[in-house]
């Protein structure tokens, strides 16, 4: 019944040939193939250096044919070699065209897993492009976008979630960007998971040998015991599934847009918190009249600031539009923050009902200006924010406040300012993927209090772990019967 169970439910193999992923048969296919595949691995454009990859059985075969080697390539080490010109295959009077450090990395120690050759060249598009050409006459192919990621994937080096951080770290815009994807390349997210997974797999595999092997007398386990070991699997499920809003924060960043009534001094607040002169500032009263974006780093963090036109009936038609897109800007922004002149001696309507809408905003209220003699409006502010935190105190001027400001923005960002266990989800298919494990967990519970045969609670359990697995790869049905010849005397 055990393996018409799996079979029924299509359980995962983590081999290439039947890997989960859709569209991965094709693929694994073309992988098994071992054909050798070559790309410029360095970004377009002209530089000091510029590297060629190759990567597949015919990787130091190919290599050789390009190159005029001093001595046959050695794993782990560099040498120098000429770069013949492509259009002559004798390579004894064949032209030099130019000079690159060559390093061989022999299967299985490298990216791929497979034999991978890089060429260090200088970094002249028309060299490369020539190496790339010359590659692919002597029979290698033209990798596609992400291919050796995807082959150190296939091959096992790495799991999905590592395979994305590789694409986080290129893509990163600041140090804690890649402190962050560094660690997911290590395996943080997988460390995090992997419990959890294998709690799931005993629980599966002790259900699996209560029903399959009930002649010898192994005991069925209690729904009792069931709903304790499913809540177990939950709880550290559910902080994980936590993370993807810091996570995604930390990847993607976050949009900022400072709003307030006309010359409260919010272009001024903006060049402090870009640091630099980069919106117009004048005594004059509505000076901005378009969106002015400018992206920063604060904490790490990537922080798309957002400088708004003052909210105010218009003066004239390009006042009008520029209100609006404030807006709007302000409806989409992910943190309002809210500038009030400390000077007036009281609130606008226009800054009374925005106090209002903030109350069910990620929004921060600051009263600027307070170099300057005190205006009234610092007691109603307080009575209108109820029992949100009270507006900060700021001088763009001075630069009075500033650091206050820039911390309770990175606190509001990061919920509660705490540091954020490792392994964070970062992006949608690692979070739909963990919601679908958490909706099958959910009904594996109800499951249990409806007392369901064990079979049918085995297909929420295993719908779980499929979509847990797409997080980081597959469990092979060998997976679970080791676990019960190993756990139980059966074999006797």
């Amino acid at each position: 019944m055990f393996s018409a169970l799996i079979q029924n439910i299509n359980l995962p193999h983590a081999t290439a040939e039947t890997h989960w992923q859709n569209g991965a048969t094709e693929t694994a296919e073309r992988f098994l193939q071992n054909d050798t595949i070559v790309a410029i691995s360095t970004p377009p454009g002209r530089g000091g250096i510029g590297v060629v990859r190759l990567s597949g059985a015919a990787a130091v075969e190919i290599a050789s044919r390009l190159m005029r080697l001093a001595r046959p390539l050695v794993p782990t080490h560099a040498q120098l070699a000429d770069i013949l010109d492509p259009e002559c295959d004798d390579a004894e009077h064949a032209t030099r065209i130019d000079e690159a450090v060559v390093t061989f990395f022999q299967a299985p120690n490298s990216y791929t897993r497979e034999d991978v050759v890089e060429i260090a060249a200088h970094g002249s598009p028309v060299v490369l492009e020539s190496l790339v050409r010359a590659a692919i006459a002597r029979g290698a192919r033209l990798a596609r976008p992400g291919e050796f990621t995807e082959r150190a994937f296939l091959s096992g080096r790495i799991d999905l979630t590592q395979a994305e951080a590789v694409r986080d770290l290129i893509g990163a815009q600041t140090l804690y960007q890649a402190k962050i994807a560094s660690e997911q390349m290590e395996g943080a997210l997988s460390r995090r998971i992997q419990p959890i997974k294998q709690a799931l797999v005993h629980l599966i595999a002790e259900l699996e040998a209560g029903i399959d092997f009930a002649e010898d007398d192994i005991e069925v386990m209690p729904s009792a015991v069931i709903a304790s070991r499913i809540e177990a699997i939950l709880q550290p499920l559910q902080a994980l599934a936590a993370s993807f809003a810091y996570g995604r924060v930390v990847r993607d960043g976050i949009s900022l847009s400072i709003v307030g009534r006309p010359n409260a001094g919010k272009s001024s607040l903006f060049n402090r918190l870009v640091q630099r002169e980069r919106a117009i500032v004048t005594a004059t009263p509505g000076t901005t009249r378009d969106l002015v974006t400018e992206r920063v780093s604060l904490g790490g963090i990537p922080l798309d600031l957002i400088d708004t036109a003052g909210l105010r009936a218009a003066q004239d038609e390009a006042e009008s539009i520029g209100i609006q897109k404030s807006r709007e800007a302000l409806a989409a922004a992910d943190v309002v923050l809210l500038v009030l002149d400390a000077t007036a001696a009281a609130l606008t309507q226009e800054e009374i009902a925005l106090l209002e809408q903030m109350r069910t905003r990620r929004a921060i209220v600051v009263r600027n200006k307070v170099d300057l003699p005190h205006g009234k409006s610092g007691s109603e502010v307080a009575s209108l924010r109820g029992g949100s935190p009270a507006a900060i105190e700021t001088s763009a001027l001075t630069g009075e406040g500033i650091a206050v400001l820039r911390e309770a923005i990175l606190t509001l960002i990061r919920g509660d300012g705490k540091e954020f266990e490792s392994g964070l989800m970062t992006n949608v298919r690692q979070q739909q993927a963990v919601s679908e494990t958490l909706q099958a967990l959910h009904g594996a519970e109800q499951a249990v209090v409806a007392e369901v045969p064990h079979e049918m609670l085995l297909l929420d359990l295993y719908s779980a772990l499929r979509s847990l697995d797409a997080l980081t790869g597959a469990t092979t049905a060998d997976d679970i019967l080791n676990l019960i010849f190993s756990t139980f005397c059966i074999g006797k």
